[in-house]
């Protein structure tokens, strides 16, 4: 990495995902910010095809730039989703530079599409890191911990009406029995039975019984006189 970088609109500096580019200066749109360069590989030839890293720009089917030197500080560039730059890549000259397609602002972080192959290959298996993706995981994180709050709250809502169902249930049950009390009170209060005995606890049979034996003493006096 080159000791200063005070001349160029631009800083390495720590990212989400490590090290990136960010913007020292305003760069309008359309503007050219840094070049990607380093060895270029010829497919044709074994020992570079074999060259395999995160840094490959692949140019042609035959040309490809390996940008893992130190020197190029273009690699430190994070692929964005919804990037605010790209790559504009020209075969015939062998060079690639990385251009604005949006304005920047000191202090943004500067970044471009790798393209399918590179997202598929490097960012997918681990998940891409970038603004535009970490703003889908909040919304769906977000959306999921709403789902479960609704959720819950539909459970404790059921809860809460089986609850009152059981309570309306018993307040009836007990009401029903309370009624039946004050009935059968109600008619003993009339002077009527309940199992052979009246409301003041004596045994009408054994009343009866007793009025029998007196009229029989009754009748035996008579019949000594």
């Amino acid at each position: 990495m080159p000791a200063s970088l005070s001349h160029k609109p631009y800083r390495v500096g720590r990212s989400r995902t490590g090290l990136g580019l960010f913007a020292t200066k305003p760069i309008k749109k359309g503007t050219k910010i840094i070049r990607y360069f380093g060895p270029l590989l010829d497919s044709k030839k074994k020992d570079e095809d074999a060259i395999e890293n995160k840094y490959l720009f692949e140019l042609t089917n035959r040309w490809t730039i390996d940008g893992s030197i130190r020197e190029n500080v273009a690699r430190y560039i994070n692929h964005a989703c919804r990037p605010n730059a790209e790559s504009d890549v020209k075969p015939r000259k062998r060079k690639v530079f990385i251009r604005a397609i949006k304005d920047i602002e000191p202090g943004d972080e500067i970044n471009y599409d790798y393209g399918t192959d590179y997202f598929k290959a490097y960012l997918k298996p681990i998940g891409c890191k970038c603004d535009a993706c970490e703003k889908k995981r909040k919304k769906k994180r977000a959306e999921a911990r709403a789902e479960r709050l609704r959720l819950k709250e539909k459970a404790e809502r059921k809860a809460k009406r089986e609850a009152e169902k059981v309570a309306e249930k018993r307040a009836r049950q007990r009401k029903a029995g309370a009624k039946k009390v004050a009935k059968a009170n109600g008619k003993l209060g009339n002077g009527k039975t309940l199992n052979g005995k009246h409301l003041n606890g004596h045994n009408l049979t054994a009343a009866a019984g007793k009025r029998a034996t007196s009229s029989k003493r009754g009748a035996a006096r008579v019949l000594q006189a």
